[in-house]
C-alpha cells in the first residue's frame, strides 16, 4: 500500500509550510473542525453488534508536526480514545489535506486495522472516501484516507430540519447501492451513522470509514448484512423525521417517545413521503415492528436497492424562477435627450427618415446596382447554355444523356431488407450479471415510445466501475448484416460487435465479440467497414447521457433495427 500511494506524481513546493496549514484548516466535512470524527458509540444502538476489548498499551506520544513516513505532517488531532487517535494531516509530497488514524503497533485490534483498511483500498467504489495508505512502521500503524474539502456530514444536515423527499430519496438510493456492492466484495460498514455520511457539493453522497471504522473500535456482527441495512433504515427515518428510531438520543436528535415503540415516519411527522415512510420501516422491520400493511422487510443491502427500483421515482423539486424586473425605458433610449418634453396629450409629428446621401448611402447604392448587373448576366449566360444544350439534343436523338457528377440516370442500389431479431438478451459480464433484464423486449417492439434502460451511476463512464453494458441481439440464424440503427433517449455511445458466423450459441465471454463499428448520437446508424455475417449481435454502450427527468447518468435505448 504504501509503494502504491507513494508512487504518484510529485508536486513541486513552492510554496511555504503556513500556507499548506492555512489551507488544511479550511477543509470540510471530512473533516472541518466543526464536523470533526466523533466518538459515536455511546450514541449507537448496537443490539446486533459486538465491541472487542482493546488492548492496555497507550496511544502513541504524538503533537502536531509530528511526520509520518516524513511526508504526512499532522496538524490537529480530532479524536483521541481507546488507544488511537484520530487526525487531520497534510500530504506534504501531494499538497493536500488528508486524514490519519494513528495506533500501536502492539495494539489488540492493529492487525485487524490494517487489514480492514488494505480491503477496503482495494474496493476503489468512489462512493466510498477512498483509503490512501495502510503502513506499519516505527512500531507505529497508520491509515490515511482521503479528506473532502467539499463534503458535509449527514448530521450538520439533519441539525437545520428533516431533508426534502428528493435529497432522502437520492441519499438512501445511493448509500444502499454502495452498500451494496460493497458486501458483494465481502466488506461491511457495522458503523454507518450520521457522522459516517456525507454529501458533496455536487449532490453525491459518498460513505467514510467502511470496514476500518468498525475494526478501530472493535465492532463485530454475525449479521453484517442485516446490520447495515438497518443502519441505511436508521439514516433514511432521520433524514424524513429528524428523529433517532428509537429510544435514546443520538448524533443531536432526540430519540422516539418511550414505550411506544416503533412507529412509521409518516406518523412522526406530517408531510413525510409515503414510499419512502414504508421503505424505511422495512428496513428498520425487527421481532414484528414493522406495521401489517407494509412488504416484507428488506434485511440485505441488495433487497433494499431493489425495493428502491420498484418505487415510483420521486423527481427533483421544480426550480424556482424570480420574474426579472420590468424593462423600464430611458428618456434617452425613448429618443428625448435633449429635447423639450412633450405637452401631455399633444399630437406629436412622425419623423420622417432622410434619404441616403451620405457616402455610406451611395456606397449602398453602387453596391445593389452590381449585383443586379451580375444576377442578370448570369442568367442571361445560363439560358443561352440551356438552349445550346437543347440544341444538341435535337441534332442526336439516339444518344443517351448523362450528367457528369451526377448518378441520377444510374441505377440505384436496392435498399437493405429488414431482419428480425429473434431474441435479445442483457449481457453485463463486467458487473452484476444483470442490467434490467425485464426491459429488453422494448428494444425492437417497434415502438420508440418505450425503452430498456441501464441502471444508474455516478458519472458518464460508468462510475468508473465498469467499461461498459450492452443487449445481445439474436437473428435466428447467421444473417448477411449490412447496417444497425440504434434509438437513444440522450446522445449515447455505443459499439456493435459481432460474435462471428460461426457461432452457434450466444457467447457468454466479452472478448467473443468483435467491434466492427461504432458512433454517438441520439439516432446512430451503425455500418460494418466490411462483409458482416452473424447470428448473435452486441450492441454495446461504452458512454452514458445525463438524463434530464431524473439527473442521473443512465442509458436509455427505445429502438433496434437491422437491415441486410
Amino acid at each position: 500500500m504504501a509503494e502504491r500511494s507513494t508512487a504518484a506524481v510529485d508536486v513541486a513546493d513552492n510554496s511555504d509550510e503556513s500556507s499548506l496549514t492555512a489551507e488544511a484548516d479550511q477543509s470540510t466535512a471530512d473533516g472541518v473542525a466543526k464536523n470533526r470524527e466523533r466518538d459515536t458509540d455511546s450514541d449507537e444502538v448496537q443490539e446486533s453488534t459486538r465491541t472487542e476489548p482493546s488492548g492496555k498499551t497507550s496511544p502513541p506520544e504524538l503533537h502536531s508536526g509530528h511526520k509520518l513516513a516524513r511526508r504526512y505532517r499532522l496538524e490537529e488531532c480530532v479524536t483521541r480514545l481507546d488507544g488511537f487517535s484520530s487526525w487531520r494531516a497534510v500530504d506534504e509530497k501531494l499538497r493536500r489535506a488528508v486524514g490519519v488514524h494513528i495506533l500501536p503497533a502492539d495494539h489488540s485490534r492493529a492487525r485487524s486495522v490494517l487489514a480492514a483498511a488494505r480491503s477496503s483500498a482495494l474496493l476503489g467504489d468512489p462512493r466510498f472516501v477512498q483509503v490512501l495508505d495502510a503502513v506499519e512502521e516505527d512500531d507505529v500503524v497508520y491509515v490515511v484516507h482521503e479528506w473532502l474539502p467539499d463534503a458535509t456530514e449527514l448530521t450538520t444536515l439533519l441539525a437545520a430540519g428533516p431533508l426534502e423527499p428528493y435529497d432522502a430519496y437520492q441519499m438512501v438510493s445511493q448509500i444502499s447501492a454502495a452498500m451494496a456492492a460493497a458486501h458483494r466484495e465481502g466488506l461491511a460498514h457495522l458503523r454507518l451513522n450520521p457522522n459516517a455520511v456525507l454529501r458533496t457539493s455536487t449532490g453525491q453522497w459518498r460513505i467514510r470509514g467502511l470496514a476500518v471504522n468498525a475494526a478501530l473500535r472493535g465492532v463485530a456482527s454475525d449479521t453484517p448484512q442485516r446490520t447495515d441495512t438497518e443502519a441505511v433504515g436508521a439514516l433514511l427515518y432521520a433524514s424524513l423525521t429528524q428523529r433517532w428510531p428509537y429510544e435514546s438520543d443520538a448524533y443531536g436528535l432526540s430519540g422516539l417517545p418511550k414505550d411506544i415503540g416503533l412507529i412509521a415516519p409518516d406518523q412522526v411527522r406530517a408531510g413525510v413521503h409515503r414510499g419512502l415512510s414504508e421503505l424505511a420501516m422495512r428496513a428498520l422491520a425487527n421481532d414484528g415492528a414493522t406495521a401489517s400493511r407494509h412488504e416484507s422487510p428488506c434485511t440485505t443491502p441488495e433487497e433494499l436497492v431493489k425495493a428502491i427500483g420498484e418505487m415510483p421515482r420521486i423527481p427533483p423539486p421544480e426550480p424556482a424562477f424570480t420574474a426579472p424586473p420590468e424593462y423600464a425605458r430611458t428618456t434617452y433610449q425613448q429618443g428625448s435627450y435633449g429635447r423639450q418634453t412633450p405637452r401631455p396629450g399633444a399630437t406629436q409629428p412622425v419623423p420622417v427618415p432622410p434619404p441616403l446621401q451620405s457616402r455610406t448611402g451611395k456606397v449602398l447604392k453602387w453596391a445593389v446596382s452590381a449585383l443586379l448587373i451580375a444576377a442578370l448576366g448570369l442568367g442571361s449566360w445560363q439560358l443561352a447554355d440551356a438552349l445550346m444544350d437543347q440544341g444538341d439534343k435535337n441534332d442526336d436523338p439516339g444518344r443517351t444523356q448523362t450528367n457528369d457528377g451526377d448518378d441520377k440516370g444510374q441505377k440505384k442500389p436496392a435498399p437493405g431488407k429488414p431482419i428480425a431479431i429473434s431474441g435479445a438478451s442483457d449481457f453485463d459480464p463486467f458487473g452484476d450479471q444483470s442490467e434490467k433484464p425485464s426491459d429488453i423486449g422494448k428494444v425492437y417492439d417497434s415502438s420508440t415510445a418505450t425503452y430498456w434502460q441501464t441502471d444508474y451511476y455516478l458519472s458518464s463512464d460508468f462510475g468508473r466501475l465498469k467499461p461498459g453494458v450492452g443487449i445481445v441481439l439474436d437473428l435466428g440464424k447467421a444473417q448477411q448484416v449490412g447496417k444497425v440503427t440504434l434509438s437513444f433517449v440522450g446522445a449515447t455511445s455505443v459499439e456493435l460487435r459481432s460474435a462471428g458466423a460461426d457461432a452457434s450459441s450466444q457467447p457468454a465471454s466479452f472478448d467473443a465479440y468483435s467491434k466492427v463499428a461504432e458512433g454517438t448520437g441520439t439516432t446512430v446508424e451503425l455500418k460494418p467497414g466490411k462483409s458482416l455475417k452473424s447470428r448473435y449481435l452486441l450492441v454495446w454502450l461504452t458512454k452514458l447521457p445525463l438524463q434530464a427527468d431524473d439527473g442521473k447518468w443512465r442509458g436509455r435505448l427505445a429502438d433496434i433495427k437491422v437491415s441486410s
